[in-house]
């Protein structure tokens, strides 16, 4: 313990010295992966909650926004370059992530159908406002969503412990965020951690392209808000109209399409071959090579 009588030695940092190694213990800890990864998760979630709920081009232009938040914090937080954001080829990763989309919810919907779960009736009138306010506001959500699952907490913790631990990991948590919606339960956070957590990070480790699981995530949304089944237990006007009839592990009930028993076997179906995929191409990390 120093008095006030001693004076500095030459091995005393000083109070130059002390400040370099605190500011050297942020940088560190910024640079780590948790904390690049809760650093983008605060920015880019800041940007999501004022913009995600606004009007007109509001949460087109807040995605935007969270792309920048997103460059920024990986470039300066993380030192990586992000050709995950690419613009180089990111039409073609959003159509075939989209194409990938469509074709999951028309599927789901059309058994779901077959099997007496559903009627659609067409809803009428505002056929643009309705697709204009479904497309703005789902690809708000599509971007920062997966910006924050795939792009920063996926990433980050696979950096940690390598790809199957980031994909349970981030799979789960992305279950538990939608047990606050309506109609929510425990099975349908179960089912959106298979057939949604599962799915798109199988395919961000497959493409390595936030844009293609953008457009599989954008478009999944999209199709079942204009077919007039609850997204994620948020009811918004459709195209249609969907009556329900039948169990809800047939349907998924007040929660719609997603708490089905339908995509979730079908998601699983998908996120297999992707894995295979992203494994044959090198892109699955494992924990001892993430450890290196």
């Amino acid at each position: 313990m120093r008095t006030t009588s001693e004076t500095p030695h030459a091995t005393d940092p000083g109070p130059d010295k002390d400040h370099d190694s605190g500011g050297g213990r942020l940088r560190r800890i910024a640079r780590s992966p948790l904390g690049w990864m809760l650093a983008g998760l605060a920015g880019v979630g800041l940007v999501s909650g004022l913009t995600a709920t606004g009007p007109g081009p509001v949460p087109v232009l807040g995605a935007a926004a969270a792309v920048a938040v997103y460059a920024w914090v990986m470039r300066r937080a993380a030192g990586r370059s992000v050709p995950e954001i690419a613009r180089s080829g990111a039409g073609r990763e959003a159509l075939l992530g989209g194409a990938i989309g469509l074709g999951f919810v028309l599927v789901s919907a059309l058994l779901i159908t077959a099997f007496g779960g559903y009627s659609f009736s067409w809803a009428g009138d505002g056929v643009l406002s309705v697709v204009a306010t479904a497309v703005m506001v789902q690809a708000g959500a599509a971007v920062t969503e997966e910006l924050m699952f795939r792009g920063l907490a996926l990433q980050a913790l696979e950096r940690l412990w390598g790809s199957r631990a980031a994909l349970l990991i981030t799979s789960l948590f992305f279950g538990v965020a939608h047990l606050g919606a309506e109609g929510a339960s425990a099975w349908s956070a179960l089912a959106i951690a298979v057939e949604a957590g599962v799915l798109l990070g199988a395919a961000f480790l497959w493409r390595r392209s936030i844009w293609f699981v953008v457009g599989l995530h954008f478009v999944w949304n999209t199709t079942v808000e204009l077919l007039g089944i609850p997204v994620s237990g948020h009811t918004s006007d459709g195209l249609f109209t969907a009556d329900v009839h039948g169990s809800d592990l047939l349907t998924g009930g007040a929660f719609g399409l997603e708490a089905s028993v339908v995509p979730v076997l079908l998601g699983v179906a998908l996120a297999v071959p992707m894995l295979v995929l992203a494994r044959r191409s090198g892109r699955f990390t494992t924990r001892r090579r993430a450890n290196r």
